[in-house]
């Protein structure tokens, strides 16, 4: 009776505010134009214009779906690096926000490191949440949050059990960068696995009460969601995959607005992390995979049906910082801290997830 009350206390009833979806998709993201200085990655990131140019971030005209991808066709030569994409919503959503990520394919393959998530521009003041993130062949999700020493996770409320729940200290200087994380126990979560599933629905909730995040396969997937509904009550979810109450990780102290991002690196600081990248994966992560010609790649691409975003009811929390003056891209300072932290989180979390 308790548990259900707490239940009850706890669902809200969001409104949409925000849609990315169709031949419109890409037309309110940053591209990140850059090599990969944050993850160290094997590759360069292109803007909009060369992306586009290069089919490796378009609208299929054939389903309507947005797709990112690793370019898969050209030749790199030794010393060189892959084109690639990260992008970030050039609006923020302030606590009170739920998003939804509808895709059909998620970027897999030996070398392969593909994320959705979220930060705040000064990172780590502000947090992380990490909704979707795998390397090479592994075969599950893995969940987290990133954020100044504090925050922890207490008393869950979630399906995923203890075994697969390694840390519960979201401190960016805890465990070199751990994160609090929570692997996800179904393994149509990613990879090869999650295309034959059709798919599936990603829904993070971005709340007072805490952080939550549900996967649905697309067999799974609620009639609020597959019907594309303007509102989303969390009643109807049933119990997350991963959830991060306040009571041990307040969210106004911790978190603050977010960026949305899609990014595909190659190698870097996780799938290239020592010992890591053989566990599943033959030769040398970038001399074996990253160079020579791009047929490697051919299943290095996010299709995305639709990103929604969802705002309590009642509220608005899109932040747009073109008009409030805040900065919504990485800073040169919080860019290089995040470059050093990153390096850590992934020695990190390759130790608890891979276990070496």
């Amino acid at each position: 009776m308790l548990g259900s009350l707490v239940l009850l206390v706890q669902a809200e009833t969001y409104d949409m505010v925000k849609e990315y979806a169709g031949t419109t998709f890409f037309n309110e993201w940053t591209f990140y134009d850059h090599f990969d200085n944050l993850t160290n990655g094997d590759v360069q990131f292109l803007g909009a214009t060369e992306a586009a140019s290069a089919k490796l971030a378009f609208v299929d005209p054939a389903t309507n779906h947005a797709i990112i991808k690793v370019d898969n066709t050209s030749t790199v030569p030794d010393q060189q690096k892959r084109n690639s994409v990260r992008i970030q919503t050039n609006v923020m959503f302030a606590i009170g926000s739920l998003w939804t990520v509808d895709m059909l394919h998620v970027p897999y393959g030996c070398s392969v490191w593909p994320a959705f998530w979220s930060h705040s521009p000064n990172w780590p003041t502000g947090g992380e949440i990490d909704t979707f993130e795998a390397v090479n062949l592994q075969t599950r999700n893995q969940m987290s949050l990133h954020t100044l020493p504090g925050c922890k996770q207490v008393s869950p409320n979630q399906s995923a059990n203890t075994t697969f729940i390694p840390n519960a200290d979201c401190s960016f200087q805890t465990n070199m960068n751990e994160g609090c994380n929570v692997l996800d126990p179904n393994t149509a979560s990613y990879g090869a696995a999650f295309s034959q599933a059709g798919g599936g629905v990603w829904i993070t909730e971005f709340a007072e009460t805490g952080i939550s995040i549900w996967f649905m396969p697309r067999a799974n997937v609620p009639s609020a969601v597959s019907s594309n509904s303007s509102t989303i009550d969390t009643s109807t979810l049933g119990t997350p995959v991963a959830n991060w109450p306040t009571g041990g990780c307040d969210m106004d102290t911790f978190f603050g607005p977010q960026n949305i991002i899609f990014d595909i690196t190659l190698c870097g600081d996780l799938a290239d992390a020592p010992g890591l990248f053989a566990q599943t994966c033959p030769g040398m992560c970038y001399e074996s995979w990253v160079v020579g010609n791009g047929s490697n790649y051919a299943t290095a691409y996010f299709e995305i049906a639709s990103m929604r975003v969802f705002s309590k009811t009642g509220t608005n929390t899109i932040i747009d910082p073109s008009k409030s003056g805040a900065a919504s891209a990485l800073t040169a300072s919080s860019s290089g801290l995040l470059v050093y932290v990153t390096g850590l989180f992934s020695v990190g979390i390759a130790s608890w997830l891979f276990g070496w």
